[in-house]
């Protein structure tokens, strides 16, 4: 039975390619002369870049860096042909095939490794990045090629998010500024443009997009899309950050759970999707949600008798009322008399919907009108109600 031998060669690329090149003639004996002048001069340069030149054991890793690096591009230019990678020394100088590899590198260890945009750095390679550099100097080919891989991927990501909040009136410096994931900004970015909202939303406007994903007529034609715009070179990272919000649905369009439930206080979906900061038009939808509270509350009325009468109407448990008839008041009285009163329900009622630069005085007021009235509207001795029905005409909104 006949076998078949596989010789495995585990000399550098670069060996390779000159040795074929010598053999079938590419490489004439002046590019060999040339490469050998060029090449101590290179070993210098690198061992002086990553060290000293004057020690022995940095002149042979020097040796091995440039040998690799020369290697590196000959390999992807050539795609692996032998007879191409010789082609590519005769046309062009040793050096030159080293400083490519050198670039390639430098230019993979700045790409973003994490699609935060808080976690990567701004600007081209410095001194800084030299350690990193001697790292992938002696890396191999897969290496290369595997990183290079990944932080496109992560790139792609980052640059597709930029894109996306372009369209939606943000620009990338904002986005490094509120520090967030890329994924975040295309995730709110497609619900968005399934609601077809132009901007980018704040806190206020998102919750709004998902009230109305949330509507019955919404919920079963939900459409989540990338713009038929998308950059090609974009489509993969959208569709697959796209496949993560089609999960997310469920939750999102789940009425039981509200936005601020969902988005700031379970894990999971915490800094998951992306909002601007926008503290005034917050303080202003909560200034209009509390004025909205308070006016249906209070009926418009803002006299201190009104305000008397609905405090002690949900002090007692009672439907919030600023006029009462005798009847009713008189049924008030005797639900006092007979459950008692919680001051808290209508201190928490206060400063939860009073505005804010009123909510002291009606809390004083308030404080103020039990201290005179919260005994005579519990004593069980005017047992005919005369007492308490006195204090509550004079004090608050009884009609006769």
């Amino acid at each position: 039975m006949t076998q078949s031998v596989a010789l495995f060669d585990d000399r550098p690329f670069f060996e390779k390619a000159v040795a074929y090149g010598m053999q079938h003639g590419v490489l004439d004996q002046a590019k060999l002369d040339a490469i050998q002048t060029d090449a101590p001069k290179g070993m210098v340069q690198i061992a002086r870049y990553f060290g000293s030149e004057y020690l022995r054991p940095e002149l042979e890793k020097a040796k091995d860096r440039i040998v690799n690096m020369v290697s590196l591009t000959l390999q992807i230019q050539s795609g692996g042909d032998l007879r191409k990678a010789a082609e590519q020394l005769r046309e062009h100088s040793f050096m030159s095939r080293s400083k490519a590899a050198s670039d390639m590198l430098k230019a993979l260890i700045v790409m973003p490794q994490n699609t935060h945009f808080g976690m990567n750095e701004q600007g081209g390679f410095s001194d800084k990045h030299i350690p990193q550099l001697a790292k992938w100097s002696l890396c191999n080919l897969a290496d290369y090629q595997a990183e290079l891989a990944k932080r496109q991927q992560v790139a792609h990501v980052i640059d597709a998010a930029i894109w996306m909040a372009d369209q939606l009136g943000l620009h990338a410096d904002d986005l490094v500024e509120a520090g967030c994931d890329a994924e975040a900004v295309i995730r709110t970015a497609l619900l968005a443009a399934a609601t077809q909202h132009k901007e980018m939303p704040d806190w206020v406007t998102f919750q709004k997009i998902v009230a109305t994903l949330r509507k019955p007529s919404a919920t079963q034609n939900i459409k989540l899309a990338a713009p038929k715009n998308l950059p090609a070179e974009f489509k993969a990272a959208v569709a697959q950050v796209q496949q993560s919000v089609e999960a997310d649905l469920p939750k999102i369009l789940d009425a039981k759970l509200t936005p601020q439930k969902l988005f700031n206080q379970t894990p999971a979906f915490v800094g998951r999707y992306f909002w601007t900061e926008d503290a005034l038009s917050e303080v202003d939808h909560f200034d209009r949600q509390t004025s909205a509270e308070w006016a249906k509350a209070t009926g418009g009325h803002s006299d201190d008798s009104s305000l008397l009468t609905l405090f002690l109407c949900i002090a007692s448990s009672s439907k919030g009322q600023t006029m009462l008839t005798e009847k009713t008041a008189t049924s008030l009285i005797r639900k006092i008399r007979k459950s008692g009163v919680q001051p808290e329900l209508a201190k928490v009622f206060i400063q939860t919907n009073a505005p804010i630069e009123h909510q002291e005085g009606y809390l004083a007021m308030w404080a103020s009108f039990l201290d005179e009235a919260l005994d005579t509207l519990q004593t069980d001795h005017d047992y005919k109600l005369h007492d308490a029905l006195s204090l509550l005409k004079r004090e608050c909104n009884v009609a006769d």
